[in-house]
Parts: structure tokens; sequence; C-alpha cells
């Protein structure tokens, strides 16, 4: 607990200037001299040499041969301090989301990492196309020959979608993570013939509850969520098609597959 406070204590210093952060952040990237530091920040030597003086002083930065680079203490918290930067920029972009929506199903990991979806777009639901949303998420689903689900709710659009895609012959399976209830209604419905005994389906059974709908597909993730209310919300939808959100997605999906229950159909 010791060394995680004086590390917030060093981030909290360097971000109360501006100066200091850029430093930290230009040199992460490689050892630079003055000159070279004095063109990319755009600052006069003093004002350069006063910050680097401070973070010498906190044992961040390290001088050789006019060069100045960062310490391995520089490094680590350097690290830090891009992540939070690239955290906070990946809420900025799409806050009307992220504060509209519970997230508390989310494990902590993933909120920490959600830099990782910095490049992520939110799809909202207009008065002249309710159903843009949808559209683009079943548009995803097609272009997909394994798919990864988590799912919170019993929807007839989503799952005769999801289902129609088992009779694809280059689609190769689907794994779905939901709970009892949801399951139970897919049994009663008529959607179970389609998956009695079809080996390209998976379901997997947890008692944890779940307020969060993620679907990883070959090369993007999709993520809906419930409003603080209760209630899900089919109007917004974050979507990322890079690797950083795939990886994001995974993960999440991963660590609720490792606390279910795989059934048998």
């Amino acid at each position: 607990m010791e060394n995680t406070t004086k590390e917030f204590k060093d981030i909290k210093y360097i971000l109360t200037s501006t100066m200091r952060t850029k430093l930290i952040i230009t040199l992460y990237e490689e050892e630079k001299n003055l000159e070279i530091l004095r063109n990319e920040l755009e600052k006069p030597s003093a004002t350069i040499l006063h910050g680097l003086k401070e973070l010498e002083n906190l044992n961040l930065v390290k001088k050789i041969n006019k060069y100045y680079s960062l310490t391995s203490n520089g490094y680590l918290l350097s690290v830090n301090l891009v992540k939070l930067i690239e955290n906070w920029y990946s809420i900025d972009k799409n806050l009307d989301f992220w504060k509209k929506h519970s997230i508390n199903s989310f494990p902590e990991k993933s909120l920490k990492n959600l830099y990782l979806l910095k490049s992520a777009e939110c799809v909202t639901a207009s008065t002249d196309n309710l159903s843009k949303p949808l559209k683009k998420y079943l548009n995803l689903l097609e272009k997909s020959q394994k798919l990864k689900i988590i799912l919170p709710v019993f929807s007839k659009i989503h799952l005769n979608k999801i289902f129609i895609l088992l009779n694809k012959k280059n689609f190769e399976k689907i794994e779905i993570i939901t709970n009892n209830n949801i399951f139970e209604s897919v049994k009663k419905s008529e959607f179970f013939e389609l998956i009695t005994n079809n080996e390209k389906i998976e379901f997997i059974i947890t008692e944890k509850d779940i307020d969060l709908f993620i679907t990883c597909g070959d090369e993007f993730i999709s993520v809906t969520l419930f409003l603080k209310d209760g209630y899900y919300d089919d109007s917004q939808i974050l979507i990322d098609e890079t690797n950083n959100g795939l990886e994001w997605g995974l993960e999440i999906f991963n660590e609720y597959k490792n606390k279910g229950e795989k059934v048998k159909i």
C-alpha cells in the first residue's frame, strides 16, 4: 500500500504541471537532448530545464552525455501515466454512453483497461433511424465465422440472427454465456430445435448477475448495456473493430466463462 500511495503522489505531482506531464510523455518514446525537447515542446530552455530538474529530483529522469531519459522508476510511472491519459480519452470520446449506463457487471481489470477501446465508436439510434444500432450489429454478425457472446436478455431478434448463422456452411462456432432464466426461455422457444445436438453451439451458464451484452466476432466487439434504472438499452451500441478492442472484449468473456458451467443441449 505504501508503494501505491507514493506512485499516486508522484502521478498527481506530474499531472499538476503541463510541462512535467509533457516531459514524461515525450521521454517515454526515447531519450532526447535539450534542443530536441525545445523544438518538440515549443518552450524556452529555462522552462524545460526547470521541469527536468524537478523530475531529476524525484529520480524519474536522468541525464547522460547531454541526453535526458527516464530512469526505471520514471519509465514505470510513464507507462501508468500514458495508460491513465488514454483511459480518460477513451471515456471522454464516448462519454454519453458511459454516463448513462450501469457498469457494475464489468470486471475491475476491464475498467482499468478502457484505453484499449480508444478506437471504439458509439452508434446511437435517432428519431429517423431507430434501428441503426441493431442494423450495424446484425451486419457485423454476418461477417464472422466464430462468435463469443455474453447474453443478458432474451431477444428474439438477436437470437434469430445468431441462430441463423448456425446453418451457414462456413460458420464454425458460437459460445454463449447466459444465466439459467434466459437459457430456460431459449429451451421453451422455437429456437431450441436449431440448437439441439448442434456441435456448433455451446452454452455456458453463470450464476453471476449479467448487466452487459458483449459480442466478440472475428474482427469486432460490440457492447450494449443496461441503463442505471435497470432497463436494457438497445438505443446505443459501442463497437470496436481493432485488435485492442477484441483483446478487451475477449478478456471479459473468458473471465465470465471461467466462472460458468457448460451445459449439454
